[in-house]
């Protein structure tokens, strides 16, 4: 156990202290990851020597669960609301022809039996929601004729159909016994329905204000994924698609407090999809690779240059798109993590295939990885496909309140130096605006002719602070002893980059002046900045 914990704690500080070298290298942070687990690996610089398929199965399954729910969470269909039939397109009838495409080319070119090619390109069908997210955002990758929306989109709904495919395969391949066009029927509508009532009640739950607080929320909403995954499909239903549905329905509902939950998901998110592919990196064995290296260069060059642009020109077609979309859209196709935990269901399942399926799998996700997602930027600058003037994150459901206005309040206490005048006579600026006072137990809606008095409480609104890597806030408590307890903060001295602006006595809190006193007990909240006394932040 002590070591497991070594292992893993050792791998989130590395992923962490790395996160800031990774924003600056060229290549997808994902494949760095990727790599980082076969270092750890057998052949690796420690030689842990990690052949569990059914443990890594499993987490990466339940990982995958989260990172889908999280790709409908994020999906903008306002903004995606030009390209949806688009995307549909492509996650379905766009799957099944990249399968199929895969499929024949196995079968004729690497000599596989039929059932087996169907399964390789069925694994490898649809692309990565992961991977596609972590290359538009961390560069930037506004793109024109809404092609970012439809790659979104695209990418966090084509899992369930590559399952579906997969699933099929693996049945006839053992034997069974099946309709498939009843199968796929309950898996689509039990997906659906699973995902929409769901996602329904959750939201229903949500808005009733029955959960007092924002962690029983959070908590709540984690266990309304789990649930929109495993009810469906006990029932025989995809729970995939269903996930996926359910996070489309609460994310674009408006709820309290809803940048809370995306800050609580956004975490676990990035957990997961670290782990899924240190995991993966950790499973494989690299010296096994090179048997496989062949039919998957093979397989990778015709699905990248053939097969996929091919099945993009003919879905999209019906829908006149630019050739730039096209091509935008043909080479943005990245396989990844989905990819290699149904090739890990498909060796768990035990039928027998020619090549390895998880190497071979693995290896065609490491080199679209590596090639597509290391040039994907240069494809998009190269089809003059980049928008300048747009922000890809705008692609994403941005849950900043639909705003990034904050409200203050200020109490006009005895001597107050605005009370008795008109609110047009102060000397605010255009960045301020009084909203609301409240004044002997009733609400104001001020205009300028407004007088302000005695006692009145003014809500003022403006714009939200906007995080900067040069300013951080700090806490400092204050013991008896302390040098600092009993004197008032015009008493005691501070280096020239901080300020004491927030002090948290027992439950209050307060803001603070020169001629207020500290008491021991009291926590100090300081504002710290890294920048040289004097030195101005440009922009």
């Amino acid at each position: 156990m002590n070591g497991g914990l070594l292992l893993i704690g050792s791998v989130v500080l590395i992923c962490i202290l790395l996160n800031r070298v990774l924003e600056k290298i060229p290549v997808p942070a994902l494949l760095i990851f990727l790599l980082l687990g076969m270092c750890f690996g057998e052949n690796g610089l420690l030689r842990i020597s990690f052949d569990d398929y059914v443990s890594v199965n499993l987490i990466c399954s339940v990982s995958l669960i989260f990172i889908m729910f999280y790709g409908g969470f994020g999906t903008n269909l306002q903004a995606a609301r030009p390209v949806v039939a688009q995307a549909a397109a492509l996650s379905t009838l766009g799957v099944a022809g990249t399968a199929g495409a895969v499929g024949a080319f196995a079968h004729w070119a690497l000599g596989l039996p039929w059932l087996e090619s169907m399964l390789v390109g069925s694994v490898i069908s649809s692309t990565d929601a992961a991977s596609v997210f972590n290359i538009l955002r961390s560069r930037s990758l506004a793109l024109k004729d809404h092609t970012d929306s439809l790659l979104e989109i695209e990418s966090g709904s084509n899992d369930p159909v590559s399952y579906m495919l997969t699933t099929v395969c693996l049945g006839l391949m053992a034997g069974q016994e099946m309709s498939v066009p009843l199968l796929l029927l309950r898996q689509l509508s039990l997906g659906i329905l699973g995902g929409a009532l769901i996602g329904r009640g959750a939201i229903w739950i949500l808005k009733k204000s029955l959960l007092s607080s924002q962690q029983s929320r959070s908590v709540f909403l984690f266990a309304v994924v789990l649930l929109a995954y495993a009810l469906p499909g006990m029932l025989g239903g995809n729970g995939y698609l269903s996930v996926y549905l359910c996070g489309i329905c609460l994310g674009n509902t408006s709820l309290p407090q809803k940048k809370y939950l995306v800050h609580f998901f956004d975490v676990i998110t990035d957990v997961a999809q670290v782990i899924i592919f240190f995991l993966l990196g950790l499973l494989v064995t690299p010296v096994e690779l090179p048997a496989v290296l062949l039919p998957a260069v093979a397989i990778m060059a015709f699905l990248t240059l053939v097969a996929r642009p091919l099945v993009c020109g003919a879905v999209l077609l019906p829908f006149r798109p630019s050739w730039g979309q096209v091509g935008m859209a043909s080479w943005a196709g990245l396989r990844g993590a989905a990819s290699i935990v149904f090739a890990i269901s498909a060796v768990l399942s035990g039928v027998e295939t020619t090549y390895n399926l998880f190497n071979l799998v693995f290896c065609i996700v490491l080199l679209s990885i590596c090639i597509q997602g290391t040039l994907l930027p240069a494809v998009a600058r190269r089809l003059s496909m980049m928008d300048e003037a747009a922000d890809v994150n705008k692609t994403f459901n941005d849950y900043q309140e639909e705003s990034d206005i904050s409200f203050i309040k200020i109490h006009l206490g005895p001597g107050h130096p605005w009370c008795g005048q008109a609110l047009r006579q102060l000397a605010l600026t255009e960045d301020f605006l009084v909203v609301m006072i409240s004044r002997d137990g009733g609400t104001i809606v001020p205009n300028g002719d407004t007088q302000l008095r005695q006692g009145d409480l003014l809500v003022l609104a403006a714009r939200s602070f906007e995080d900067r890597e040069d300013l951080r806030l700090c806490e400092v408590t204050v013991e008896r002893g302390h040098r600092w307890a009993n004197r008032s903060l015009s008493q005691i001295s501070t280096p020239k980059q901080q300020l004491v602006i927030l002090i948290k006595r027992g439950l209050a809190t307060m803001i603070p002046t020169g001629s207020t006193v500290i008491l021991p007990g009291d926590v100090l909240i300081l504002a710290e900045s890294d920048l040289p006394h004097g030195a101005r932040a440009q922009g």
